[in-house]
């Protein structure tokens, strides 16, 4: 049956396509495009697009859609239990996830299932708002915020905005660093390939772009970097240590080939990118709060390998 929604306080401001997969659960994404599309959704009892910004008071009329059974997803919150261990911190305003490898944080094109859904899932009661502070590629491991309110979220996303939050990395990298820390200011482009795929190149006309690398430890062949984001663009990391030559260990992307082989060897299976750390203000107090992730097992036992 059509049921309609008024909208409060907590959900002002979020867009329409959010609201609706949050609130619509078990329904498939493409469904709730369709229905958004045809017009089966209404605010105000007109159409609206998916990313229309909700408005306080605002009646959102919801069709009548076919729900998962309540029996999947308890069984679906049972299979993503795991995600609690991964909690670094949390209190009512935010919480701080060890992101493993290989899982994206957010759905698209051919993604099932992604960090946020499922943590959506799995606390669907206890936290209806959770929204991603920012990003993690794919293959990157650590760090990850995760807002509980859309006050949190707001306060984040303006400190992401002045270069307020410290996002520190350690990626391994091929030879011998020369020098100390290094500086990279260079402007990054993102494009797309025939297939689809997203490519990022340095190029005057991107945006500004700032890392900063300083060597941590030393190998015969290779060198443990911090990476730290000035800003936070899409592949900054790799991208830059491309362009002065040290590209990170198992990037299939934007890495060296042989190197990325002999990485393989001593059982680098992904790419050696893991956000250690993350410093912000706390939403709540203002305070400067800083989180850590350990370095994974199985970065720690290429390390390992390549000490021995």
């Amino acid at each position: 049956m059509v049921t309609h929604v008024t909208i409060d306080d907590r959900r002002s401001g979020q867009r329409l396509d959010n609201f609706l997969i949050a609130t619509l659960k078990g329904v498939p994404r493409t469904h709730i495009y369709r229905i958004v599309r045809r017009g089966e959704v209404r605010i105000n009892h007109a159409r609206a697009k998916p990313d229309y910004k909700l408005k306080q008071g605002d009646i959102v009329r919801l069709p009548p859609v076919r729900m998962r059974p309540v029996r999947a997803e308890a069984n679906e919150a049972g299979h993503l239990a795991w995600m609690e261990s991964r909690i670094l911190h949390e209190d009512a305003a935010l919480l701080v996830l060890d992101k493993p490898s290989g899982l994206a944080v957010h759905g698209g094109s051919g993604i099932h299932t992604s960090l946020i859904e499922g943590l959506r899932a799995l606390r669907r009661t206890q936290d209806p708002f959770l929204e991603l502070v920012h990003r993690l590629d794919r293959e990157t491991s650590g760090c990850l915020l995760v807002a509980k309110s859309r006050v949190a979220l707001g306060v984040l996303h303006a400190q992401l905005r002045e270069g307020r939050v410290r996002k520190e990395y350690l990626a391994l990298v091929p030879g011998s660093w020369g020098g100390g820390a290094r500086q990279v200011d260079l402007a990054l482009q993102r494009s797309g390939s025939a297939n689809g795929e997203r490519f990022v190149r340095t190029d005057e006309g991107g945006k500004p772009s700032s890392t900063r690398f300083t060597p941590e430890r030393h190998f015969s062949d290779a060198t443990l970097v911090r990476v730290r984001l000035d800003t936070g663009r899409t592949h900054q990391a790799r991208v830059h240590a491309r362009a002065i030559g040290y590209p990170i260990a198992g990037d299939a992307k934007y890495g060296d080939r042989s190197f990325n082989a002999r990485l393989k060897r001593l059982g680098l299976k992904r790419l050696f990118l893991h956000a250690a750390r993350v410093t912000f203000f706390h939403p709540g107090t203002a305070a400067s709060f800083t989180v850590s992730a350990p370095l994974p097992e199985d970065l720690a036992q290429v390390l390992e390998q390549l000490r021995s």
